[in-house]
């Protein structure tokens, strides 16, 4: 993320942030967290620290939201880079 904390790339839609959670809506409109369940680093903790220390429960919803989580997460952070190597930032 160091090209958006130097300012080599913004937009105002970034609202002054460099945080993926900013940052991939503004390069993708079409992408967002705003549809998953958990859709933000501090759920997805609590959810994960549920699912270590609750042995008895069924995990199966959980598991299922983290890694949908996850996964946005990561096609984040590989589409924010193929951006930047399309704009000779990376």
């Amino acid at each position: 993320m160091i090209p958006f904390q130097q300012r080599l790339y913004y937009k105002h839609t970034m609202h002054g942030s460099y945080s993926i959670k900013q940052v991939l809506p503004a390069l993708f409109p079409d992408l967002s967290y705003l549809d998953l369940t958990i859709n933000n680093g501090g759920d997805a903790s609590l959810a994960f620290e549920q699912m270590i220390f609750d042995k008895q429960g069924d995990h199966s919803k959980l598991r299922k939201h983290l890694l949908e989580y996850c996964g946005m997460d990561t096609l984040a952070m590989v589409k924010i880079l193929e951006k930047l190597s399309e704009l000779g930032l990376s």
